[in-house]
């Protein structure tokens, strides 16, 4: 990069200095030989001049004169400044393109050309143009006031801005770096039409979704912004945008997810420094994409670069591919359309002519110049053929910048590598490789302008021998469609039809079937509703024997009682009423009429709706009875029809209230009126009014609820078209007087009609007594039959204004209010009850269960205070516990000194309370420390360490700091009752081997056996006042540990059994700081089992005296 940066230097110091030359010509000669004023714009503007010291000016005047009347014609022309305006240090890909050399080249082919004498003399400018975007527009700006015409700028983002700054100037412009752009006012055709020809071929092969990866530079994320716009505004949709950052290959990688991730495209286009020429981050995002699995053909990779310039076909391999096989086979993805040159022309010929002409310098490397400098050239060529078309048009004179923008699309000039011009945009090739291979070859032609694709002899090569991405609708490459979704129109159209055609045909087989479905479901299967002989056992059939009895029905049948049957046979003087389904008894509303053929569809549909009617106070309905009348089929003129229900053993709840050995108290009266409430409730809820309402269809079940029959019965005559019968006079008792009034209103039923029949039926029930069986056929009802508010709810219910009866709902609250809410079910009342006697059993048995459960855990607590925990449960479990031998524990045994004094001078609950006070002391220290206290007997407190737990040698450090504590603490201890009193202790500590186990099955202890243990009570024994003896075993462990322990030499001390053995004190520990009491001084031969007489008090040594005449010590 230094290196192209320091080239670019150069060419712009050689720029400015023919620009000043260009100015120095422009001063000497101007627009004088053709006598015209020419614009502002046609020159730059003059240099600003040193200023010089006044004097005599007149000779350098003269001799100025007389050299331009010495120079040619021709160097007295106009000159025609071209600004050649480009990021020549942004990228590789323009440095190695050398604009000077080829705008230079372009001048002066220009300036010798025959066509074109006569005319302005033509000057290149190279111009810079900043990297980033903000500088961009300042570099157009800055150029416009220094050229004729401007060939740039290359970011897209500057190009609309450059467009009218040019035509506010006057200037005439050619892009060659914008995508989209099209000719208008000073602005040019661009020089490479990249949008047209990448559109071209996308439609070419129907690759509508594309999505753009741009390298992390301004220059080309604005590229890929202007040509995604360009792309979207000629309708393709473009899925996705994106920037390669950072551009290393995770950046490439993350792109690529993004794509991949993203919409279905079929085309990813990479707007980057094509890898042809060096490019590294194309490099970069080929190699991730063969990583990923995206060069496999499922997607193809289009340059962008390679639209701007003219990239050969050829037998040379390419540098870039050699090296890296993997490149070669990503590069098998890409498809690369570039400028066509013609047939045995090439970028780089025409580089080898110029440089054998001496057009270029014979030391430059031809294969290191980027093929763009042709496309430089062929810029500054055309902006001149636009300025002689201009001018020819016009007369010679000269033109504006719109004019020879204007012509500049129809100058025809020679091109670096073939024809330029002609109202025709250049033609295209579209280039390939092999997976195998590292050459380009030519597989197609494109001319954006025909809009013709033709072959170039040689297929393209998809990865792996495929088909390439597949086609979108072409619906995306016709504008006068509008594509939803990339379908075909015809497709879309043929599918409505389709869609339409099988919604038609769905709708009329799902008829059909639902149809037949509802045949099928209602004449077979659980829930049939046509009902037949073979479905039903009568228990006495009409005119004869049994028609069908099965052994199933005779078993139910058996299991019925006596009772039940008989209250049947008073209930329905016709037994053909009453039969067996499943198993069940059911009850048979017949139709009136026996000629019934066939239950007509009508009927089934309004059967099935009352059927759904499902509540607890209402009678099942099962289905339709369909028979004739001698027990065969059903035959013309000969038929039964009937209406099949659940059968409820009580009877109707006119036959309840006619059986007097029945007592029927207030709870069961509103109980069974509450359920009759409720089913008309809910009746009514769902629009139906009952219309035959009587306390006979009102029966009740073995549990006494009260269920509603002959709901909807109106209905099923009128849809089977059958004649009601001629009601009585005893039926009509319950109607409502205006259904008196209009018979065609009391075969449908209203819902005021059936609250006036409630009323009615609560008469009967309050009196049980028919309707009207007072003497004067009045409705009254004495005070003491029932609640106040009960009278005066069924006297609004009988009122013979249907609109001052209550509602349903209404009367559902009265009624509930008169009982304050509680339910009076007789079997709920009683379940409720023995709901309630469980709830409170089931709490005291949780209550219980706690209880229990503490009690547990306080025994469980208290077990394993006195035994080790694992023992513990080992006894709860019922398991033997084994004898268990530890190799080294450390033993702690203490006693208190004159414990028999003291004892003998205290009465025995002052001992009591004086022990517990001082091993309350020990075991609140004990549990700091890893140690298990074994026992206390009398005055000695014993505790191990390393047992039952091992824990390695850390049993004789917890011992020794547990006796340490216990020391220090008993220093400071004083008894209740003769506080004067010291308590001393002794404290023996031992380290060896011993064996623990349980002991007995009655209290169970935990036990300690083996010579340990007898040493330790020994070292105790053979103790001192307030002193720590410890043995020579535990001496070494603790030295072994080096925690700071610190002990003195006792000398040789006599053990009982032992003999005598080398013994210790131990004193202290490293960092230990409390206060440790200080031991007696002891007389020689004095015992150190007692307190001395001075320590008793007066008053206790007089007791001590009379109790032990001659004794003065203790134990």
């Amino acid at each position: 990069m230094e290196k192209w940066r320091s080239e670019n230097q150069v060419w712009a110091d050689e720029t400015k200095k023919k620009s000043a030359m260009t100015a120095c010509a422009l001063l000497a000669g101007g627009f004088r030989d053709r006598g015209l004023r020419a614009p502002a714009h046609w020159a730059p503007s003059p240099p600003r001049l040193p200023r010089t010291p006044p004097g005599p000016r007149p000779p350098l005047r003269l001799l100025l004169l007389l050299l331009l009347l010495l120079l040619p014609r021709s160097a007295l022309s106009a000159a025609f400044t071209v600004g050649v305006l480009g990021p020549w240090a942004c990228d590789p890909i323009f440095a190695r393109a050398r604009p000077d050399l080829a705008a230079r080249l372009a001048a002066a082919r220009l300036n010798h050309d025959a066509a074109l004498k006569g005319g302005p003399r033509f000057e290149v400018a190279l111009l810079p143009e900043p990297c980033r975007t903000p500088g961009s527009l300042g570099a157009v700006s800055s150029a416009l006031t220094r050229v004729s015409g401007l060939v740039g700028p290359v970011n897209p983002a500057a190009c609309r801005p450059a467009e009218l700054l040019a035509q506010e100037a006057g200037v005439a412009l050619v892009p060659w770096g914008c995508p989209g752009t099209r000719a208008t006012g000073t602005t040019a055709p661009a020089v490479t039409p990249a949008a047209d020809a990448l559109y071209a071929l996308l439609r070419a092969f129907r690759w509508a979704h594309v999505a753009l990866v741009t390298a992390p530079q301004d220059l080309w994320v604005e590229a890929g912004r202007a040509l995604s716009t360009a792309l979207r505004a000629r309708g393709l949709p473009v899925a996705l945008v994106t920037s390669m950052e950072p551009s290393d290959l995770s950046g490439a990688r993350e792109a690529l997810r993004r794509v991949r991730d993203g919409p279905r495209v079929r085309a990813v286009i990479m707007v980057m420094h094509s890898v042809l020429l060096g490019g590294e981050e194309q490099r970069r995002l080929l190699e991730a994409a063969e990583e990923l699995g995206l060069a496999d053909g499922s997607l193809v990779f289009l340059p962008f670069d390679t639209l701007h310039y003219a990239l050969s076909p050829g037998p040379d391999a390419l540098a870039a591919l050699v090296n890296s096989s993997q490149l070669r086979r990503a590069h098998d993805a890409v498809l690369t359309l570039t400028r066509h040159c013609p047939t045995g022309s090439s970028v780089l010929d025409s580089l080898r002519r110029a440089q054998e002409h001496r057009e270029l310098p014979p030391d430059l490397n031809l294969q290191q110049v980027s093929p763009l400098f042709g496309t430089i050239y062929d810029a500054v060529f055309l902006l001149a053929g636009g300025v002689a078309r201009a001018r020819a048009a016009a007369g010679g004179s000269w033109v504006s910048g719109a004019a020879v923008a204007h012509h500049v699309q129809d100058a025809q000039v020679p091109g670096f590598c073939g024809a330029l011009g002609g109202a025709e945009e250049p033609p295209f090739v579209l280039l390939d490789t092999d997976a195998a291979g590292d050459r380009l070859f030519a597989t197609y032609v494109l001319d954006p302008t025909r809009g013709s694709f033709y072959s170039a002899g040689t297929p393209v090569h998809f990865p792996r021998g495929g088909r390439g991405p597949g086609p979108d609708p072409s619906c995306w490459f016709d504008p006068d469609v509008i594509c939803n979704g990339g379908v075909e129109p015809g497709l879309v159209f043929i599918g409505f039809l389709l869609v339409v055609g099988m919604g038609l045909t769905g709708a009329f087989l799902a008829h059909y079937f639902r149809h037949r479905l509802l045949h099928i479901q209602m004449v077979s299967g659980p829930n049939k509703i046509i009902l037949t002989l073979d479905d039903i056992t009568f228990i006495h059939p009409q005119g004869g024997s049994s028609r069908k009895v099965a052994q199933g029905s005779r078993l139910s049948l058996a299991t019925r009682s006596v009772s039940d049957i008989r209250s049947v046979h008073s209930q329905a003087p016709d037994s053909t009423n009453i039969g067996l389904y499943e198993g069940d008894w059911v009850w048979l509303k017949k139709f009136p009429g026996d000629q019934h053929i066939a239950i007509r569809p009508a009927t089934k549909t309004v059967f099935s709706k009352i059927r759904e009617l499902r509540h607890e106070n209402l009678a099942l309905y099962l289905g339709l009875f369909l028979a004739g009348g001698a027990g065969g089929p059903a035959a013309p003129g000969e038929g039964t029809l009937a209406v099949v229900s659940e059968h409820c053993a009580r009877g109707s709840l006119q036959d309840l209230l006619a059986q007097r050995d029945i007592k029927l108290d207030w709870m069961f009266k509103s109980s069974l009126l509450l359920d009759l409430i409720k089913g008309i409730r809910y009746l009514h809820h769902r629009g139906v009014a009952h219309g035959r309402l009587k306390s006979r269809n009102c029966v009740v079940d073995g549990r006494f609820v009260l269920k509603i029959t002959d709901h909807g019965h109106g209905r099923l005559l009128e849809a089977q078209r059958v004649l009601p019968e001629p009601p009585s006079a005893e039926d009509q008792l319950w109607t409502a007087p205006e259904l008196l009034r209009d018979p065609a209103l009391e075969r449908r039923g209203t819902l005021a009609g059936d609250v006036f029949s409630l009323g009615i039926i609560m008469q009967e029930v309050v009196c049980r007594s028919a309707p009207y069986a007072m003497l004067e056929l009045t409705p009254e009802v004495s005070m003491d039959q029932a609640p106040m508010e009960c009278i005066q709810l069924m006297k609004q219910c009988w009122a013979e204004q249907p609109e001052l009866r209550p509602s349903m709902d209404r009367t559902f609250d009265l009624f509930k209010s008169i009982n304050k809410g509680r339910k009076m079910n007789i079997i709920d009342s009683m379940l409720r009850m023995l709901e309630q006697y469980s709830s409170n059993l089931e709490d005291l048995i949780r209550e219980r269960t706690e209880e229990l459960e503490l009690e547990k855990q306080k025994t469980d607590r208290l077990l394993t205070q006195m035994l080790p925990p694992s023992v513990a449960e080992a006894l709860k479990m019922g398991t033997p516990v084994e004898p268990e031998y530890f190799e080294e524990v450390t033993l702690y045994f203490s006693d208190i000194v004159g414990f028999t004094t003291i004892s003998a001078m205290s009465e025995p609950i002052e001992v009591v309370d004086l022990l517990n006070d001082l091993y309350t002391l020990f075991d609140a220290i004990i549990g700091s420390h890893d140690v298990y206290k074994v026992e206390t007997i009398g005055d000695a407190y014993m505790v191990a360490s390393g047992l039952p737990q091992r824990n390695g040698q850390r049993h004789a450090a917890e011992i020794a700091n547990m006796a340490l504590d216990i020391l220090s603490a008993v220093g400071s201890f004083r008894m209740r009752h003769m506080p004067e009193v010291p308590v001393r202790i002794r404290i023996g500590l031992h380290s060896g081997p011993c064996v623990a186990g349980v002991v007995g099955l009655t209290m169970p202890r935990y036990c300690l056996f083996g010579d340990t243990v007898n040493t330790a009570s020994r070292m105790e024994s053979t103790g001192l006042p307030y002193r720590i003896h410890v043995n020579i075993s535990t001496v070494r462990i603790l030295c072994a540990l080096n925690e700071g322990f610190q002990t003195e030499v006792r000398g040789r001390t006599e053990l009982k059994g032992k003999g005598a053995e080398d013994t210790y004190w131990l004193v202290g520990r490293r960092g230990f700081n409390k206060p440790i009491p200080k031991p007696p001084d002891l007389q020689p031969g004095a015992s150190n089992h007692g307190i001395s007489l001075q320590e008793i008090p007066a008053e206790r040594r007089q007791k001590l005296e009379k109790a032990r005449p001659g004794q003065f010590s203790g134990k």
